[in-house]
């Protein structure tokens, strides 16, 4: 699933011809970004490539929807939680977290 604007590379959607993921330009879009807006966020790329993306997101949604879920999803899976990773540093978080929800006198 591929067009002039989007090729698959790397089991990942990527605006052809450059580093900038499918996936940057849908989340940017459906905050509610305009493609102007949005081009502010990636000034590499050109109009036409950000409505190209679009244009391919809505063609393509239900597949595309599922792929970013499925990336979430993985991403949940193979990040090691804080908590785990350091136990120094969460243990102050906590304490910080408590401090700060505690009523000042």
């Amino acid at each position: 699933m591929t067009s002039e604007y989007i090729e698959e590379r790397n089991g990942g959607y990527y605006i052809a011809g450059t580093r900038i993921s499918l996936d940057s330009v849908v989340y940017s879009f459906e905050r509610g970004n305009s493609p102007e807006a949005i081009r502010q966020s990636f000034p590499l790329l050109k109009l036409s490539q950000i409505y190209g993306a679009i244009a391919f997101y809505l063609d393509h949604q239900t597949e595309i929807r599922q792929y970013l879920e499925n990336e979430d999803r993985r991403i949940q899976e193979s990040t090691v939680p804080l908590s785990e990773a350091n136990p120094e540093l969460w243990a102050r978080l906590q304490r910080a977290r408590e401090g700060l929800s505690k009523p000042r006198q």
